[in-house]
């Protein structure tokens, strides 16, 4: 049994790490101009609260039509998310979206970001074959389910939201740019 617990715990745990790297890639050099650029004129983005302080909110639909995210809300949705899955599993479970503010600053999202990190590393790597195979670890955004498919959708949901950061940092590179057929 402890091979096998090893290497599903090593698996998921190297999906983590590629996925990680990805979004550490492109929160290098990231600035809050590129954070705050809307890439489309509508679309979902963060709503200012005060100066310091913006906070999100979810699209009513995910119909193309509704216009993309901007960087902003990327990365609010990844604190989002990822705190949700530790407070509920792992926490007291009184966190909402709500709760979660998106600072302006990119020393503050990396240093977030980072806490995230290290963390769920040290979460994922003392969970027991039992932890992984538990349905009652699995409260946030899944249910009913072993607590590994929680990790593996997190490792999917980090390189998705990962993915759509350098996407929108292609956009702005080239916002400015007549494009000639």
């Amino acid at each position: 049994m402890q091979g096998t617990e090893y290497y599903i715990k090593e698996c998921l745990l190297k999906q983590f790490d590629i996925s990680w790297q990805l979004l550490n890639y492109h929160l290098k050099d990231l600035s809050i101009e590129e954070c705050l650029w809307q890439p489309t004129e509508k679309g979902i983005f963060l709503i200012k609260v005060d100066d310091n302080n913006y906070k999100g909110s979810f699209p009513v639909s995910e119909s193309y039509n509704i216009g993309a995210p901007n960087i902003a809300w990327l990365t609010w949705h990844i604190d989002y998310w990822w705190s949700m899955v530790i407070n509920h599993t792992f926490g007291n479970a009184t966190l909402d979206a709500d709760m979660i503010e998106w600072n302006p600053s990119i020393p503050d999202i990396q240093r977030k970001f980072y806490e995230l990190k290290n963390n769920w590393v040290e979460i994922v790597s003392n969970l027991s074959m039992s932890d992984l195979q538990s349905t009652e670890l699995a409260k946030f955004p899944l249910k009913d389910c072993p607590f590994s498919d929680i990790i593996a959708w997190l490792n999917l949901e980090l390189m998705k939201n990962a993915s759509e950061i350098g996407y929108a940092r292609f956009l702005f590179g080239n916002r400015h740019k007549q494009i000639d057929y």
